[in-house]
């Protein structure tokens, strides 16, 4: 017998039909004798439902009383769930984040979790009783319902499953697993077996979309072995209950891959755009000048690259930030200009960030060069470069970015069985 979190998304719980089918991945599980704790999501589109509401009932809304409106999507989607656990002969009871408690900071609308108790999960889990739990929510200092953000049922799953020690975290979604790269731009993208927390961060994020980033964070403080699972399989198919080995990928730590690959696979994010500063004088407090109310108003800067003038007096600061802040950075910058002190200011838009990712880089050398050298070849033109240990990571033309994709998902042997 083991301790399992199950995880269904929005698109799982869509209506009525596929609530069922999740009754019966839920189902299986009870049956083989194990402990199951189910966290899920709003119905697909229901969130977006709900915040709509929220704009057009008041468009400067109180954070307080959105939470309190958009949280209720999974409220409902537990409670449907759990009558049809209950209509199947499964004993099973619902849960809101504040009924654990889930405890939050008070960043309402995007709230961190602090604390959750589970020994009252664990005392019904005695019982015989599956909880049903309302995802992405949890109770804040002020006694209010506090949400986690887009994507925070995925967060909470990994941190229920911490609470409680579970055995595994099952993450089920609409594909089947983590792939080398996105089937839909590189038909010969495989499914990975294992896939290191390291790995899965980079690819999350970086572009990937089958995991929200806090939730892999999450599972690689914890240790929580994570498995992405596609909830449309036949819950009853063989091999579906096979608890050491079961369909899609295991996301874990990196000593339990035993064969490292050098490059796992190939993320990519869209929308990117570049912003370069010129001649700017090259003296201590200038990167502050420029980052700073860059911070301050919440613009994510990514990629940074630093061109000193031959004598060393001037610089030009290029780097990257998202398409939908592109305006909103450059009225910070343009506020900023006399304390930063640039002759001109640029931007381009429509770029890609294409990136490689393996811990297997480590050990390995020349694996940039080879990236290098590939995309050369296509005529593909870089504008920046960063690097960490498992990642290398390039700016190019948006228009480029498929054959970008294919072109390094090949020369690392990603297609090859």
């Amino acid at each position: 017998m083991a301790r399992i979190v199950m995880k269904f998304g929005g698109t799982s719980v869509a209506d009525m039909d596929r609530i069922r089918n999740v009754a019966r991945h839920v189902k299986r599980e009870v049956d083989a004798g194990h402990e199951v704790a189910v966290v899920v999501s709003a119905m697909s589109g229901k969130t977006n439902e709900l915040v709509a509401w929220t704009r057009d009932a008041s468009p400067m809304h109180d954070a307080r009383e959105y939470d309190a409106v958009v949280a209720s999507g999974e409220q409902v989607t537990s409670g449907l769930l759990a009558l049809a656990l209950q209509n199947i002969g499964i004993n099973a009871r619902s849960w809101q984040g504040w009924q654990i408690p889930i405890k939050t900071d008070n960043a309402h609308g995007a709230a961190r979790i602090l604390e959750i108790d589970g020994s009252e999960l664990i005392r019904r889990f005695g019982e015989g009783q599956v909880a049903v739990i309302a995802g992405f929510q949890g109770l804040g200092p002020d006694n209010r319902i506090a949400t986690l953000g887009r994507g925070g049922s995925d967060t909470s799953a990994v941190a229920i499953a911490a609470a409680i020690k579970a055995d595994r975290c099952d993450i089920y979604t609409d594909v089947d697993g983590v792939y080398t790269t996105d089937p839909r731009i590189e038909p010969k993208a495989k499914r990975l077996k294992k896939i290191a927390f390291e790995e899965m961060l980079e690819m999350a994020s970086l572009g990937a979309k089958v995991l929200q980033v806090r939730s892999v964070e999450l599972a690689m403080v914890f240790k929580v072995r994570t498995f992405v699972r596609s909830s449309f399989d036949d819950p009853d198919a063989p091999g579906m209950g096979d608890f050491l080995n079961p369909p899609g990928t295991l996301i874990c730590d990196e000593e339990e891959i035993l064969e490292q690959e050098v490059v796992t696979g190939i993320a990519y994010a869209k929308d990117e755009a570049q912003i370069s500063l010129r001649r700017l004088a090259d003296r201590p407090g200038v990167s502050a000048a420029i980052f700073g109310p860059l911070a301050e108003s919440h613009i994510n800067v990514d990629m940074i690259v630093q061109n000193i003038s031959e004598d060393g007096s001037k610089t030009d600061m290029t780097f990257t930030v998202p398409s939908t802040d592109v305006d909103k950075a450059l009225k910070v910058l343009n506020d900023s200009k006399d304390k930063i002190g640039f002759d001109v200011i640029q931007n381009e838009s429509g770029l890609v960030k294409v990136s490689v990712i393996g811990i297997g880089m480590r050990s390995h050398a020349g694996v940039a060069a080879s990236a290098f050298r590939a995309l050369a070849e296509k005529g593909i033109n870089i504008k920046a470069i960063t690097t960490s240990e498992i990642k290398i990571s390039i700016l190019i033309d948006g228009a480029y970015a498929e054959l970008a994709v294919r072109t390094l998902h090949s020369v690392y042997g990603l297609d090859k069985s």
